[in-house]
């Protein structure tokens, strides 16, 4: 019996192969750069299955060009490229892979907001260029993190996790989603639900936490990020258009907030060339998640939905299992 086919955009690890290869005839793009766009549309128009990436659009124009397609299986948590109700029209069931990063993700959330607080960026920096003169009394101050107020804007899988690792800093949290946390939550993390422009008010560091949807474009804005203290930090793991960078850059040049981290971006790769020079802003590469255990869980998780999907089965992540009654 012939097996499925399937595409992936990047050779994936070890594990994930193992599994693509047990119930499919696969094929890899494996040059360094990204596949071009006139490729990808070649390459699935005769598969049954794609796994990408973030940086691969799954839009009309490729659900036309693919008439045998089933699934796609995005190796991301948010899939803001993947038109999913195209894919519905055309039959086929998205995927996506939260969960198996949530842990990795907030510890990466810490990282930049202990860094961008003691300036241990702009201080690396400095030492290599060989002038540092040594100790003084008044040298790259940053601010203190311990017994300070973290805002955290969705208490979600991630937001909550980073909410329990505030407390070993013995911060006060206060917190803004959608819905409001169940008190049990809300006491086990000793969380307190606040209106957004309170929680901007008080905050001393505001982490965000939340998807990209319509409601959440540019919800750091210039008239938001003009309710936080001059003394404030922003952090940004989520989705890169939640905050509108050149209000950030702005912001920013003028002391409106003390500091940011990001580690995604409006228009990735490109980011705001405002945002480049300025010292009191951290500009991470999109690696959120990734170490090699998470990472690898990732691709793993893309191809068991890809997998469960053609054994009739519904996959763990499916975003429109209803796609193909599953």
């Amino acid at each position: 019996m012939t097996k499925p086919s399937v595409f992936s955009t990047r050779p994936l690890f070890p594990a994930a192969r193992a599994i693509l290869e047990q119930h499919f005839e696969a094929e890899y793009w494996t040059a360094p750069e990204r596949i071009p766009r006139t490729e990808l549309l070649r390459r699935v128009a005769d598969k049954d299955a794609l796994v990408c990436l973030l940086t691969e659009k799954v839009d009309e124009e490729l659900l036309a060009a693919a008439p045998k397609l089933r699934a796609v299986a995005t190796v991301s948590v948010g899939y803001d490229n993947i038109d999913v109700a195209a894919c519905t029209r055309h039959k086929v069931v998205a995927t996506n892979t939260p969960g198996v990063l949530d842990e990795t993700t907030a510890d990466f959330a810490w990282t930049l907001l202990m860094a961008i607080a003691r300036r241990l960026v702009e201080g690396d920096a400095w030492l290599r260029t060989g002038s540092w003169p040594g100790w003084e009394l008044d040298q790259l101050l940053g601010g203190d993190i311990w017994g300070k107020t973290l805002g955290i804007i969705g208490l979600g899988r991630i937001g909550s996790r980073v909410a329990r690792r505030a407390q070993g800093f013995q911060m006060r949290i206060l917190y803004h989603s959608r819905h409001r946390a169940p008190l049990g939550l809300e006491a086990e993390l000793h969380a307190e639900f606040a209106e957004l422009d309170r929680l901007l008010h008080e905050s001393d560091f505001v982490t965000l936490h939340v998807p990209l949807l319509p409601t959440t474009r540019h919800l750091i804005s210039a008239e938001a990020l003009g309710k936080m203290k001059p003394s404030t930090y922003l952090i940004n793991t989520t989705r890169g258009p939640v905050v509108d960078e050149e209000a950030l850059a702005r912001a920013l040049q003028r002391g409106t907030i003390a500091g940011a981290a990001l580690d995604v971006y409006e228009n990735e790769p490109r980011v705001h060339p405002d945002l480049l020079g300025l010292r009191n802003v951290i500009l991470a590469p999109h690696i959120g998640s990734a170490t090699i255990e998470t990472r690898t869980k990732m691709a793993v998780l893309a191809a068991t939905n890809v997998a469960a999907i053609f054994a009739g089965q519904r996959p763990p992540n499916a975003l429109n299992g209803d796609a193909l009654g599953l």
